[in-house]
């Protein structure tokens, strides 16, 4: 276990890398790494199940992109010992931008998306609902060739 020495607003404009904080240095660059793969496995999963639904394949999208350059940056960090203020406003940022895309950008387009779906699967519902309406009326029958 290391001791704090400095100020906390002193260790801002340290280079970050394993001599200058070595709690945070492993499991930050072991996160970043497994976020990095998680990032491109969900959006791959996720995009594969929901192809038909273009609100979603935005989201997720939006979602992969920022996780990639979040954690990708965050592995150039731990390569070239960035200061420490540039890996923790990465940090702070990306992560923000995760959440905001998830829980503020996307919900009002998710509704709308449903009534949508909703009209759609009532007008189907409806138009299908006679028993009359599949069946096909004389005049509309083609002749027979012979």
């Amino acid at each position: 276990m290391t001791r704090v020495r400095l100020w906390p607003w002193e260790y801002l404009f340290k280079p970050y890398n394993q001599a200058n904080f070595p709690d945070l240095w492993m499991p930050l660059w072991v996160a970043s790494l497994l976020g990095l793969i998680a990032t491109v496995v969900v959006y791959n999963v996720r995009t594969r199940q929901l192809h038909r639904h273009s609100v979603y394949l935005q989201m997720y999208e939006w979602l992969l992109w920022t996780g990639v350059v979040t954690f990708g940056l965050m592995m150039v960090y731990v390569v070239f010992s960035f200061d420490w203020i540039i890996v923790l406003s990465t940090i702070v940022i990306g992560l923000g931008m995760m959440v905001w895309t998830r829980f503020f950008r996307f919900p009002p387009s998710f509704r709308s998306y449903e009534r949508q779906l909703a009209k759609q699967r009532y007008f189907s519902r409806e138009r299908y609902s006679r028993p009359e309406s599949t069946i096909r009326s004389r005049t509309s029958r083609r002749r027979r060739r012979r």
